[in-house]
């Protein structure tokens, strides 16, 4: 029986990414997410319909990991390593912390395992942004950015 080597990931159309940030107070945190590109498609309202859960990335479940409890958006998440699942929409998007950190895409999402839920509202971005990506500041401000729309949260004490 032959082994087979393990995948490198880099390798894939949508190749893995590593966010670090550090909110005030020394607050870090890491996202570990799957950058897919645009490709000439509609992303939002396409590809991505509105109202359904989306694994904010590409191939794996993009994480949130936080060694200490911190708040977002003001509101509690205890530490721990979660499923970075977004619902997008035309005016609100739904930005959820969910329990079950190690899956595939959002295809077993199960609502019942939700850590947090806060919603926030898109913006445009100012030119077309071809890879996904997600960013975060000195302030622990978090932004996911892809096409021409852009959602931001806060990552505080």
């Amino acid at each position: 029986m032959t082994k087979k080597a393990p995948e490198d990931k880099s390798k894939r159309p949508s190749p893995p990414a590593t966010v670090t940030g550090t909110a005030a107070g020394g607050l870090a945190y890491t996202i570990d997410y799957s950058r897919p590109s645009v490709k000439g498609r509609k992303i939002f309202g396409g590809l991505e319909q509105y109202g359904k859960v989306w694994r904010t990335g590409a191939n794996e479940a993009t994480t949130f990991e936080v060694k200490q409890p911190v708040k977002i958006n003001g509101q509690a998440l205890p530490s721990g390593k979660y499923a970075l699942f977004t619902i997008p929409g035309e005016q609100e998007w739904t930005i959820i912390f969910n329990k079950t950190a190690e899956q595939w895409g959002a295809f077993k999402y199960d609502q019942a395992q939700d850590a947090l839920r806060v919603n926030v509202k898109p913006t445009k971005t100012p030119s077309l942004v071809e890879q996904f990506t997600i960013s975060s500041d000195k302030s622990g401000v978090v932004t996911m950015a892809w096409e021409n729309t852009q959602v931001s949260f806060t990552v505080s004490k």
